[in-house]
């Protein structure tokens, strides 16, 4: 298993989860219906950087200076339909948007965003590093996506699936793969654990096992202020309607950053 790997089928790559957590201002119903730009650079959550930022005395809160760069880029994550061999499914599909934030010191985190029923967009989580845009950058417009059950990123470019990463490299081979063979392989790693499977009945896929459901218990999960929170589930990240959950059920890595 991947060193950084844990959990069930849920996609939580972050060391924030925010939900709950944001200032009112940033957490609550916004004037207007902000774009996933605006809602990444709002006051709000700029505070909530500045302290994410800051954790472990890595730098001073005041002197954090968090800025947002650049456009906001769509993230997919492999597509259960495309799993299942369903005709004409797309091999990723739209999960939520990212930004770049950047402290005063070159610190880099990734800003989820998601679309809300009544409009606009919201800040769900924020994660170490920058890997959705620096793989977005990496793709030179082919279509970019993760397969979060072995934290592998490539590139579809036509009937291509090329590796971004050393994970992908792993699973697919330096040259990359045909679209076909690739299919192929996740349908073979993953087809029995898709929504509706027994296991997924059996509660392991999508979400974690009895007893692992307190982020309490996991080190990786923390708060804006940066204590670790009591019997909250992570799984409300994806219950907020950021459809982060892709329930193949295998495990997936997690950007992980403890907090203390």
């Amino acid at each position: 298993m991947n060193a950084r790997a844990m959990g069930a089928g849920l996609l939580a790559t972050a060391a924030l989860v925010l939900l709950g957590a944001l200032p009112a201002d940033a957490a609550g119903a916004p004037p207007s219906a902000p774009t996933p730009e605006q809602a990444a650079a709002a006051p709000g959550t700029l505070d909530t950087l500045s302290r994410f930022f800051a954790r472990d005395g890595a730098v001073a809160r005041s002197a954090a200076a968090p800025r947002v760069e650049g456009a906001s880029v769509p993230v997919r994550i492999l597509s259960p339909d495309f799993v299942a061999g369903k005709a004409g499914a797309p091999v990723a599909r739209v999960e939520f948007r990212a930004s770049r934030a950047v402290s005063s010191d070159g610190q880099k985190a990734s800003l989820w965003t998601v679309e809300q029923p009544g409009g606009g967009w919201q800040v769900v989580n924020i994660a170490t590093g920058d890997d959705e845009v620096r793989y977005a950058e990496l793709g030179g417009g082919g279509l970019v996506f993760r397969e979060p059950q072995i934290d592998a990123w490539y590139v579809q470019k036509g009937a291509k699936v090329l590796p971004l990463d050393e994970d992908a490299v792993r699973a697919v081979g330096r040259n990359g793969t045909s679209l076909a063979a690739y299919r192929d392989r996740v349908s073979r790693a993953y087809g029995d654990k898709l929504p509706g499977s027994a296991y997924a009945r059996k509660g392991a896929a999508g979400g974690y096992a009895p007893g692992e459901t307190d982020a309490a218990a996991r080190p990786d999960v923390v708060t804006a202020g940066g204590e670790r929170p009591t019997g909250t589930n992570t799984a409300t990240v994806a219950g907020a309607g950021a459809v982060l959950v892709l329930a193949l059920g295998a495990t997936t890595a997690i950007r992980r950053r403890r907090v203390n």
